[in-house]
């Protein structure tokens, strides 16, 4: 009987501290910005944008006189508006709006319980309403940018709804499935486990991976879409770029691999700004 007991208390323990480290891991680590715009010499206006879940989303506008067109930038896990300000440069100097913002338990914006993609979406939502509400003058055309899960989360959003002009994503993955099943590996974890602690991931979540898989989100864009892969990212690796590509073999897809870039090589990607912005006025924006 003691054996029991033992055993019993044994696989709670183990089972609670599974879910406890899986909770964890939907926590991103916050880290707030420790500049502004003006430090690279570009005037900003400070936003607290409200949410419908009585949220505030922390951001930046960086105006361009009597420009109608911006460009909305969302980072990845764990990052904020200010380490997405390089990328924003070229946009800026161009001639468009540009818009940062954090999203929930990210920078400066208001904490959840926890963060994921769709999470992000919504968030990017309730950003493009806004802007249109608040700002009508500068949301005449919109094209969206992210990086990473921000990535995702732009082809997401964009892939259900019919106002946005173009999308340009920096190192997606195609599918959260890959990321988790490549994630686990690195613990050793066998297969019916690893599926065992997905199918719990989007339970928490509310959301099957497949509904919000980049490999098939992109194919329901009606916009033009950049996509932007380092290929020597060894965080998503270059194939989910490629893996999009051939699923969803659309005129106004194309893909932009780097050289010598990795997963975060911002600076690299800063190097291609030009071309960045070469897609935009291909898909029609006065830049």
């Amino acid at each position: 009987m003691n054996v029991l007991l033992f055993l019993i208390i044994a696989i709670v323990v183990l089972l609670s501290t599974a879910l406890i480290t899986i909770h964890l891991g939907f926590r991103a680590p916050r880290n707030r910005e420790q500049g502004t715009p003006k430090d690279i010499g570009i005037e900003y206006r400070q936003l607290h944008i409200p949410t419908h879940a009585g949220k505030q989303l922390f951001g930046w506008l960086l105006p361009n006189n009597n420009a109608s067109e911006t460009l909305i930038i969302l980072h990845g896990w764990g990052a904020n508006a200010e380490l997405m300000l390089p990328i924003a440069v070229p946009f800026h100097h161009a001639g468009m709006n540009v818009l940062l913002f954090d999203a929930r338990s990210h920078g400066q914006s208001s904490s959840d319980t926890f963060s994921s993609l769709p999470r992000f979406a919504e968030d990017l939502g309730e950003v493009i309403d806004w802007l249109k509400l608040n700002y009508p003058e500068k949301s005449e055309k919109i094209a969206l940018l992210g990086h990473s899960v921000g990535a995702g989360a732009v082809l997401f959003e964009c892939s259900k709804r019919n106002d946005i002009q173009a999308v340009i994503s920096l190192s997606s993955f195609a599918h959260p499935a890959w990321v988790m099943q490549r994630y686990l590996k690195h613990f050793r974890i066998h297969a019916p486990v690893r599926m065992l602690v997905m199918r719990y991931v989007e339970w928490v979540i509310g959301y099957r991976f497949a509904s919000f898989a980049p490999l098939d989100t992109v194919c329901k864009i009606q916009c033009p879409v950049l996509l932007v892969h380092g290929k020597c990212d060894t965080t998503v690796p270059v194939e989910d770029a490629r893996a999009i590509m051939a699923n969803c073999p659309k005129p106004d897809l194309s893909l932009l691999e780097i050289e010598d870039a990795g997963h975060d090589s911002v600076d690299k990607i800063e190097e291609h700004g030009s071309e960045l912005v070469a897609f935009l006025r291909k898909s029609g924006f006065r830049v």
